[in-house]
């Protein structure tokens, strides 16, 4: 079995995963709870509803701590990459690892990205398409992310041309 990639995400990622993740739990949240504090609001009898916006909201509270707390550190410590001479590898994963070769003969175009998020800690994302879809690289520094685009483009073009 082949060792795990040597090349790690930029530490930055874990703020952007906090955030991220914080925003998405607190809109679930929102849109999910809503309508049970509005009943509550509305109706002086109806007990029920505070007991089950309370609920939601601890169950928010107890997410926001496993997903920004616990997980992120773990998420990053499992996110690696490597680029080698005829392939890009990408291991990935918590519970369900994932581990993606890419052969560069397969590459059909890479590209950079960047959210707001991503933008304001000066993070971008390396995305690689082949035929099966899209692989993402998350958290580069820009430039360093720039660079990843343009070798990953060259090593395609290069294995396309001997074929």
């Amino acid at each position: 079995m082949r060792p795990l990639p040597e090349n790690r995400l930029d530490p930055r990622i874990k703020r952007v995963w906090r955030i991220s993740d914080s925003l998405w739990i607190t809109a679930g949240y929102a849109c999910c709870s809503a309508a049970f504090f509005a009943i509550a609001l509305s109706d002086p009898c109806a007990q029920w509803a505070w007991i089950v916006a309370g609920a939601m909201t601890v169950a928010w509270l107890a997410c926001l701590v496993v997903w920004t707390g616990m997980l992120v550190p773990v998420r990053y410590a499992r996110w690696r990459y490597e680029v080698g001479c005829d392939e890009l590898d990408i291991a990935r994963g918590i519970v369900w690892r994932t581990r993606v070769v890419i052969p560069f003969v397969r590459v059909q175009n890479t590209d950079t990205r960047q959210g707001p998020v991503l933008r304001a800690f000066g993070l971008a994302a390396v995305t690689v398409a082949t035929a099966a879809g899209e692989h993402v690289i998350p958290g580069l520094a820009f430039e360093e992310a720039d660079a990843l685009r343009d070798r990953i483009a060259e090593q395609a073009r290069l294995a396309q041309e001997d074929v």
